[in-house]
């Protein structure tokens, strides 16, 4: 079972690239496009 367009994502916290503190629901409200990559150099 995954994501379907048009689903509520899951909270996502994460660290920007500066350190500094993200979390998704912090756009709630917005429109967003989340796009989802196998790590590097695997399969998939």
């Amino acid at each position: 079972m995954g994501l379907r367009s048009g689903d509520t994502a899951p909270e996502i916290d994460v660290g920007t690239d500066s350190g500094e503190p993200f979390r998704l629901s912090e756009l709630r409200g917005s429109k967003v496009v989340l796009f989802f990559y196998p790590k590097a150099d695997t399969p998939g």
